[in-house]
């Protein structure tokens, strides 16, 4: 599979995405794209699209979960809804993988047929060996509206600087810090009351539904997924 052609689209303020989304099942009309689902924290975007594709609603299938983390949250994700799962050595950088390390990711990807690799709160950097292995086939989901605040905590950021929208953004990954081309974005206002867990709390609700239905999006072909 390859990924090419993309053209930015943006639903603002929570405005759904594409009319017929929610007038037909897309699953009944579409290939279904296989997904490898990178994680180091709890899940919640991992449970989200599992929920989707366990429903009929997202035309994917999750070959395997992996994370950097030996306990972490996604991990048992993986498990609850039935799917393989492998863990990566830590090693000495808390920001990137070792070589070895992205060698066995890139093995294991290629291993269980994953077409789309999806970033799903994977606190590494991940560089050539990887990037190389799946070109434009990995996607991450960022907390704000990039190109503005990358980096973490980035509804702390845009708190901060009294920002009266936020939101989440949809990406293509490359080597920098969430500076790959835009795929989608989703506002979200921030509050007069927002502490950053409120405002952190609504993002999140917004990733959750953001992403899976770009990934739907990608699967049906309507921005140029090729098999």
């Amino acid at each position: 599979m390859s990924v090419h052609g993309l053209k930015s689209f943006r639903s603002s303020r929570g405005n759904p995405l594409p009319a017929f989304w929610s007038e037909c099942r897309i699953c009944d009309l579409v290939k279904v794209l296989t997904l490898g689902i990178l994680g180091s924290g709890k899940g919640s975007n991992c449970s989200a699209i599992l929920e989707k594709i366990r429903d009929a609603e997202l035309p994917a299938e999750v070959r395997l979960v992996i994370s950097d983390v030996a306990d972490a949250g996604i991990l048992g994700v993986a498990r609850k809804f039935g799917v393989p799962a492998a863990t990566l050595p830590q090693g000495q950088w808390r920001t990137k993988l070792e070589p070895e390390a992205e060698k066995e990711l890139v093995r294991l990807l290629r291993g269980a047929g994953v077409e789309l690799v999806v970033l799903a709160g994977f606190m590494r950097i991940l560089k050539a060996p990887v990037l190389d292995a799946f070109p434009r086939r990995i996607i991450n989901v960022h907390p704000s509206l990039l190109p503005k605040y990358p980096g973490r905590e980035a509804w702390v950021q845009a708190l901060k600087a009294g920002e009266m929208f936020t939101g989440c953004t949809v990406h293509f990954v490359d080597s920098g810090v969430d500076t790959g081309e835009i795929i989608a974005q989703r506002e979200v206002p921030v509050m007069p009351d927002d502490t950053a867990a409120s405002l952190h709390g609504r993002i999140q609700h917004a990733e959750r539904e953001l992403y899976p239905e770009v990934i739907g999006q990608l699967a049906a072909g309507i921005f140029a997924v090729d098999a």
